[in-house]
């Protein structure tokens, strides 16, 4: 998955898998790597015969002559020595200090003062001021006609990154720390108070600095109304893409803006969204609204529920298993009748007042397994669409024999797209030899493609060369096709704190309910069938397991990275073993979703 540079020792040029024609290669890392991770790994291969020392010692390898050690770093340079007979590489990495930077004197921490962008609260908000400054400093913030003091913190609870899951370090991290000061203040009052002036006495002497960010009281009784005119509103947690992702607001959907922060806007319900997704508009009262009677009807191959609404409300979507809930807020109930007659795939429509302006339906499934569903405007009309199960052609799948006559086309009917991940200039990650993922993407899917049509299937890909496509256009295949099941063909890479030898196995990505099952089925079949390690099961907010058109998953196959993992994964013969278990997999999950 993730993009591994190549060094190639004397320029050998690498254009098929013989790959490397010079004795010695690094992979990974580039000879001026910079990285904040506390030790790193040095991927190549070199000749099995002889030895690689790095730094004079030498190292493991695979029986193939590939290596991926890990070594400790230390804040600042590294340089680390690679040899084989009369080749050597050096390669510097350095470790950067990611903690704050300390100023020493009278002055304030570069960038330090927050706000560093423009904000705007309801009043009663809690503000919260902060900076870094000497540690026996005494600082204050001045906001309008009221003194702020900060104190200083002695601890900080530091979570990882959400990519520490993936290397098994999740444990929070307490330190001490000094030079942070910070302090919070509420105002009551509708005004526009201005950036922050922060002061600082030091060793009987003071300086004064203002904040970057403007701070603006919103007057509650007149706010803004933003609506959303992309396609899906990317709403969030919070104001930037480290929040998570909540559910896309369709296009028109209209809100009260509640809060600023830079570029982005919170609207009434919780959510922030890019202002850049929404466009301000004249209201002179909060978009909101009743609902009455709820309709349905039937479509090919869906059926369509349709909530009239007074204006484009906010939205949030739930899966469990065999239900659906969709929450309506903005939204008061006026509801007697709802039509809803004998349905393929919907027992049973209940809802529930759960708050005074929030609405919440839940359908009642006569199928675990979901296979989709869209969210669209039409006017102030809502319309849910809920895929119904594909049709197989050749009727029901025998899962105990997929080799008897009668199941020789168990896919019959049923459309599947995959995504070999990468292409063009985006290479993915890079085995010890420089083999790219894109590549070996790209060979196990088309041996996967034949696979599945020779059972049946109606199969796309969103490439069949070594092109550039796009993350927007690989997601917008699946909305488009609808295909019963969507699978992104990936193989694995780690971050630098990762350990390379010690990691490997099958991984299976999912994020929407409905993806859940395949995921845990095809991770658990290859696993066994193949007899290959796991490296887990994920939920995972990534471009190919977010459309929610079809149940979307990204298969990680096995680590690039792995010296003796990546053998497997480059030879021909277990490459079409591969596809033939996948291709097996998947044909009897379909049988299990009946």
């Amino acid at each position: 998955m993730k993009t591994i540079l190549g060094l190639i020792v004397l320029s050998a040029s690498i254009t098929s898998p013989a790959w490397a024609e010079s004795p010695l290669f690094i992979a990974y890392p580039p000879k001026n790597h910079q990285t904040t991770a506390a030790q790193i790994f040095l991927v190549g291969t070199a000749p099995s015969d002889g030895q690689v020392l790095v730094n004079g010692r030498e190292i493991n390898r695979s029986n193939a002559g590939h290596f991926a050690p890990s070594f400790p770093l230390q804040l600042g340079e590294n340089n680390f020595t690679i040899r084989y007979q009369n080749q050597e590489v050096n390669i510097k990495v350095t470790r950067v200090d990611s903690r704050p930077k300390v100023p020493v004197g009278l002055a304030f921490g570069e960038k330090s003062l927050k706000p560093n962008v423009n904000i705007a609260k309801l009043p009663g908000e809690l503000i919260c001021f902060g900076a870094i400054a000497p540690a026996n400093a005494t600082v204050s913030v001045k906001l309008s006609d009221t003194t702020i003091p900060l104190l200083p913190q002695s601890q900080i609870v530091q979570l990882p990154p959400n990519s520490a899951v993936l290397t098994a370090e999740t444990q929070p991290n307490s330190q001490s720390i000094i030079g942070q000061y910070q302090g919070c203040a509420k105002a009551e009052v509708p005004a526009n108070l201005g950036q922050p002036e922060y002061l600082m006495i030091l060793n009987g002497k003071t300086i004064s600095q203002a904040a970057p960010g403007n701070i603006l009281i919103l007057n509650p009784v007149k706010l803004e109304v933003a609506e959303v005119i992309a396609d899906a509103g990317v709403a969030r947690s919070g104001p930037s893409t480290d929040y998570s992702r909540l559910t896309p607001l369709p296009k028109g959907t209209k809100a009260t803006i509640t809060g600023r922060e830079g570029e982005w806007v919170r609207l009434d319900y919780g959510a922030w969204i890019k202002e850049s997704e929404v466009q301000i508009i004249s209201s002179p009262i909060p978009p909101t609204s009743i609902i009455r009677g709820v309709t349905s009807r039937q479509i090919q191959g869906a059926t369509e529920v349709i909530f009239p609404l007074e204006t484009p409300v906010p939205v949030r979507v739930q899966q469990g298993d065999g239900t659906f809930t969709l929450t309506l807020y903005n939204t008061t109930a006026q509801t007697d009748t709802i039509r809803l007659d004998d349905n393929p795939l919907i027992k049973r429509l209940d809802w529930q007042q759960v708050a005074p302006d929030r609405v919440e339906y839940t359908f009642n499934l006569k199928f675990e397994q979901q296979w989709g569903y869209s969210l669209r405007y039409e006017g102030t009309s809502l319309i849910l669409t809920l895929r119904h199960p594909p049709k197989s052609g050749s009727g029901r799948i025998d899962s105990n024999n997929v080799s008897n006559p009668n199941s020789r086309q168990p896919l019959a009917g049923i459309t599947i797209l995959l995504d070999p991940g990468h292409g063009g200039a985006e290479s993915g990650a890079s085995g010890p030899n420089g083999y790219l993922e894109k590549d070996v993407n790209l060979v196990v899917s088309k041996l996967l493609k034949q696979e599945l049509i020779a059972k049946g299937a109606t199969v796309y890909m969103t490439r069949e060369e070594d092109k550039d496509v796009s993350l927007v256009d690989r997601a917008k295949m699946i909305n488009e096709i609808k295909p019963a099941i969507a699978l992104s063909i990936h193989y694995n890479s780690l971050p630098d704190s990762g350990d390379a030898i010690k990691t490997h196995g099958v991984g299976m990505f999912w994020y929407h309910a409905q993806s859940h099952s395949l995921a845990m089925f095809l991770h658990n079949y290859l696993v066994e069938k193949l007899n290959r390690p796991s490296y887990g099961v994920f939920w995972n907010n990534l471009a190919l397991t977010r459309p929610h058109a079809a149940p979307s998953i990204l298969l990680e196959l096995g680590f690039m990275i792995n010296p003796e993992e990546f053998e497997w994964v480059t030879n021909p013969q277990q490459q079409q073993t591969l596809a033939n278990a996948i291709a097996d997999g998947v044909t009897e999950w379909f049988a299990t979703r009946k």
